[in-house]
């Protein structure tokens, strides 16, 4: 017997097992996939994250050695061995996954996870494995972190080959002369700037009328800037009507929303981008009684449990944005809870990223919400352009932006649009964590010369005492 099976190995589940098994639970996890870690590491965040890489370095040879005195030959692209590179980064993290199972003495148990009625106090897991067999598992909970999938539109239906999610996305054989993505989301813009680095015309339809509208949109503006000067088309208040699959490719029908006038795209591949779902199908949660919304998010209590006692949920099957950091915080706390420690989620500062190139980098609120909100509020910016090491590299598009709040001056927002902001955001995270103000951040140390200096400066002009560098 368990006293805590989880059902998903994704970020939150692992990461969930593991604090559960070192806080003294004896843990289970239930994963259907030949190998642990979920979308995110098999076929989302972390190969996307090695094809942007590779595809980052093939445009700067292409582009951008020159400026630094560094003369190439005839370059050429071998897109196998950069899938191959990419396979071998997937797999040394699944692999390092399966040995955090092993070294936390967490069983993995191989199949297809479904919850059972309870029965004499416990609860039970059925876990149909590829063979057709089964076997069931009592144990005293269970936490479902089964993760998202791709949202299908039914005149987009995936072949993965013309017509492809972000799964195919990441496997195509060649790069296509031009390319559809329909949504303009991140997943869309982080794929389409992978394929639009490597050669690819790429066009980006949008429904809305703003790409990215829950971010920053001064940042989302700046990116836009940056890869239509790149290349990349960008359609919005767009929409996708319906498709025709021919010889040469695929054919687009769309309406352009706000003349109201409709005509067709033709491209060789079209990459649907339209958000994900909840994934709670085959668990059994309908036979047991789990409320879910409208939407099939799965309804929880602030510690995480559903209205059926011993069965929690976290990530993406719950509300919330759908990000792997977050599932992850979710499952430490969820474990935490379940030993009867106390936790806390911070949802003020979930962090959202899109690794384009610029990176955009945001947490907290935007201005947007600010004025939604009615919040007074003050507003730094700093520009890479204005910073030392931000020219040495080359890399000088884009700004920091510090929102603070105007009568405590506690920072309420950070949003960052340029080069390493993913790795630049954590700065602010942590301020805004321990209810820092933008004069705390201003008044602290930074190396000279770094990125992050734009933080400080971005902090100090809150107060309009930034310098130039």
């Amino acid at each position: 017997m368990y006293d805590l099976i989880i059902i998903g190995s994704g970020p939150g589940g692992y990461v969930g097992a593991i604090r559960a098994a070192q806080l003294g639970l004896k843990t289970a996890i239930v994963e259907k996939d030949k190998t642990l870690g979920g979308t995110c590491l098999n076929v989302g965040c972390i190969p996307s994250k090695a094809l942007l890489e590779s595809s980052e370095h093939y445009q700067s040879i292409l582009h951008d050695m020159e400026k630094h005195g560094i003369k190439v030959g005839q370059v050429a692209l071998d897109l196998s061995t950069m899938m191959n590179r990419k396979e071998k980064v997937v797999l040394d993290n699944t692999k390092g996954i399966e040995f955090l199972m092993k070294k936390n003495k967490i069983d993995w148990l191989k199949g297809y996870g479904k919850i059972k009625p309870a029965q004499s106090g416990l609860h039970h897991v059925e876990v149909k494995a590829v063979d057709g067999s089964t076997q069931i598992y009592p144990t005293k909970n269970i936490m479902i972190a089964t993760g998202s999938i791709p949202v299908e539109l039914p005149f987009l239906k995936y072949d993965e080959k013309k017509i492809v999610s972000s799964t195919g996305a990441l496997s195509l054989k060649e790069v296509p002369a031009q390319m559809a993505v329909v949504g303009g989301g991140v997943i869309g813009l982080e794929m389409g700037s992978v394929w639009s680095r490597l050669g690819s015309k790429v066009t980006v339809i949008e429904f809305a009328d703003q790409i990215c509208s829950m971010m920053d949109q001064e940042t989302i503006t700046a990116l836009v800037r940056v890869m239509a000067r790149e290349g990349v088309k960008f359609m919005t208040s767009t929409k996708v009507t319906g498709s025709k699959i021919t010889a040469e490719g695929v054919e687009l029908q769309y309406e352009d929303l706000k003349s109201k006038t409709t005509s067709t795209l033709k491209t060789d591949v079209v990459l649907v981008a339209t958000g994900r779902k909840a994934f709670t199908e085959g668990l059994g949660l309908d036979e047991i009684g789990v409320k879910k919304d409208n939407r099939g998010v799965i309804e929880t209590n602030p510690h995480f449990q559903t209205n059926i006692p011993g069965i929690y949920a976290i990530g993406d099957v719950i509300k919330g944005p759908m990000l792997a950091h977050k599932a992850e915080e979710e499952g430490v706390a969820c474990a935490e809870f379940l030993a009867g420690h106390h936790a806390h989620v911070n949802y003020d500062t979930v962090p959202s990223v899109i690794y384009t190139h610029p990176e955009v980098a945001s947490v907290g609120l935007t201005e947007e919400q600010c004025k939604i909100q009615g919040l007074e509020y003050n507003v730094g910016k700093f520009p890479f352009s204005a910073n030392g090491r931000a020219r040495a590299i080359g890399q000088t598009d884009g700004f920091v932006k510090i929102i603070a709040d105007k009568k405590t001056d506690r920072i309420i927002g950070g949003h960052i649009v340029g080069p390493k902001a993913s790795e630049l955001l954590g700065e602010i995270i942590v301020s805004m964590e321990f209810l820092a103000s933008s004069e705390d951040l201003g008044r602290s140390f930074h190396s000279h010369p770094t990125l992050s200096e734009a933080i400080r400066e971005a902090a100090l002009a809150v107060e309009k005492r930034q310098r130039q560098m």
